[in-house]
């Protein structure tokens, strides 16, 4: 991996990763945010591996007091919904190499790769599952949005979407619209809503992630079994908690 990359790792106490989790932090903040997550993950699943990388750039917004620097992936000065995808572009294909990099470090393929991501991670994340599709397994999407709807889903690829009802940053509503338009292109995708929470990963939303990481069987893995084609995926809603 680039040592120009600072990233956070947590390893197995013993034994071979059986998973890889890259962790992906929103405007404003860096890797070390993200260790709470990475230690309830590391205690789900204790034979997982889990990353964190730092923000490509330095923070541009207002003075934020953070402990290892204020890290962003792409401004968001002037950022309209116009505007965003385009900003996106320059970060994913160094993102994607990151991935790979630490892919091969831990001796994990792409099945056994979930990316997680808030906020502005959670964009990057969706936006990089849908370019490379294949390139991780899952992607978790707390409080994200698509930068541009897709007009394909991604085939290879799960999508699950956690949002707090009461989001003031990224309105709830655009995760819903993205599983309406994922049903519409045959995706494969859950929602999990937490009505009263806001822009954050708050208990309720945790417990679901984990929930749906054990217990939400890939339709591709199910199309394997049965046989079927690739065109006869569905979206499996959610419950909204």
């Amino acid at each position: 991996m680039s040592t120009s990359i600072q990233t956070l790792r947590w390893v197995p106490e013993s034994g071979q990763p059986e998973q890889l989790f890259v962790l992906l932090h929103g405007v404003g903040a860096n890797a070390a945010d993200m260790g709470p997550l990475a230690e309830h993950l590391r205690r789900e699943f204790p034979q997982a591996a889990v990353l964190a990388f730092d923000g490509f750039e330095p923070f541009d917004g207002l003075p934020v007091t953070q402990v290892g620097g204020a890290r962003q992936w792409f401004s968001i000065q002037g950022q309209t919904d116009a505007t965003r995808a385009a900003r996106l572009e320059p970060v994913l294909p160094t993102l994607h190499a990151a991935v790979q990099a630490a892919q091969q470090a831990v001796g994990l393929g792409q099945q056994a790769t979930c990316l997680v991501g808030f906020s502005q991670g959670a964009i990057l994340a969706l936006e990089l599952a849908q370019r490379y599709d294949g390139l991780v397994g899952r992607v978790l999407a707390f409080a994200g949005r698509y930068a541009t709807l897709p007009e394909a889903a991604p085939k290879q690829t799960t999508l699950h979407f956690f949002h707090g009802g009461l989001d003031p940053v990224i309105d709830v509503q655009h995760a819903r619209d993205a599983m309406q338009h994922l049903a519409d292109v045959q995706g494969d995708a859950t929602i999990d809503i937490a009505e009263d929470a806001g822009h954050e990963i708050n208990g309720a939303l945790l417990l679901r992630a984990v929930f749906r990481l054990r217990n939400h069987i890939p339709h591709r893995s199910w199309r394997a079994a049965m046989g079927q084609a690739p065109d006869q995926a569905r979206v499996v809603g959610g419950d909204e908690d």
